[in-house]
């Protein structure tokens, strides 16, 4: 087992003139051991740089957008660094944490748990907010600037992150978020069961009702939603309610409603240099 502040380097590939890494740690949030990526860019290696947080959705690893976004060629462009995180815990082998697609493994939602058995573990929000956070700030050449994105699960997850610290992040983007938690099948599976029976502690965990509430956000929201998606035409992702509830706050949003394209990394690697522009613009800003 690693020390809580050793990093073991578990792989590393050059891109784009600069490094994609994956590292394994211990986490002292979760009770396990995690592995996540970093993307330095060239600029890293004379520099201190920014930070670009992405948040995966369900099922994912950190290996799903550095794989599959392309967003390491403008990333070293801007000389933007990229941090990915897991999506959940690994290797506690909770009962029924390996039994659906959409609650435990690969599914920690980015709350924290109040519910046993999960509390022990799935306390995704501080690790992605707190424990890793400081523990790449020691370890990489990153400057202390902030931002925050991701996609669907991940998309709740960086909304949420962004609402409760908007002294934290520059700027707040998203693709195809779960928008509205509280309010839809994926949600109230994933709130339920490690929050509990009581819908009110949910709010906190639902970008909706922390926009409802007063929560500033960043600097203006952006958010990109394919309608071919299944799952925003299911339900599950409900943009028209972050678009409702912004502008009854008088949160700016910038939403785009993208014909022809469904939730998969296809959609996202088609706009992701747009988000990462965007990010950029927000980072020399701050």
């Amino acid at each position: 087992m690693t020390h809580p502040d050793e990093l073991e380097l578990v792989a590393a590939n050059k891109s784009f003139g600069g490094w994609l890494k994956r590292y394994k740690h211990h986490s002292k949030v979760l009770g396990c051991e995690m592995i996540f990526a970093i993307y330095l860019p060239p600029a890293a290696e004379e520099q201190d740089v920014p930070l670009l947080w992405w948040l995966s959705g369900l099922t994912c690893t950190d290996e799903n957008f550095m794989q599959k976004a392309g967003a390491h060629g403008t990333a070293a462009e801007l000389g933007l660094a990229i941090v990915c995180p897991d999506t959940s815990p690994r290797g506690t082998d909770l009962p029924g944490e390996h039994d659906s697609y959409d609650f435990g493994s690969g599914a920690g939602f980015y709350v924290n748990a109040t519910e046993a058995p999960w509390n022990r573990h799935y306390r995704m929000y501080d690790y992605v907010t707190e424990e890793l956070p400081a523990l790449v700030a020691r370890h990489f050449p990153l400057n202390g600037q902030q931002s925050i994105s991701g996609h669907s699960m991940g998309g709740h997850g960086a909304l949420v992150c962004a609402l409760k610290h908007p002294e934290r992040y520059a700027s707040v983007s998203a693709f195809a978020p779960i928008a509205n938690p509280t309010q839809c099948p994926w949600g109230e599976k994933a709130l339920g069961g490690y929050l509990g029976d009581d819908r009110e502690a949910w709010e906190e965990w639902d970008a909706c009702e922390l926009i409802a509430t007063g929560a500033p956000a960043p600097a203006e929201i952006k958010v990109d939603q394919g309608e071919a998606d299944n799952f925003y035409q299911d339900g599950q992702l409900r943009p028209e309610a972050l678009e409702a509830a912004c502008k009854q706050a008088g949160v700016p949003l910038t939403l785009r409603m993208l014909p022809g394209y469904d939730h998969s990394y296809f959609f996202i690697a088609s706009f992701i240099d747009d988000h990462l522009r965007y990010h950029a613009h927000h980072l020399r800003s701050g």
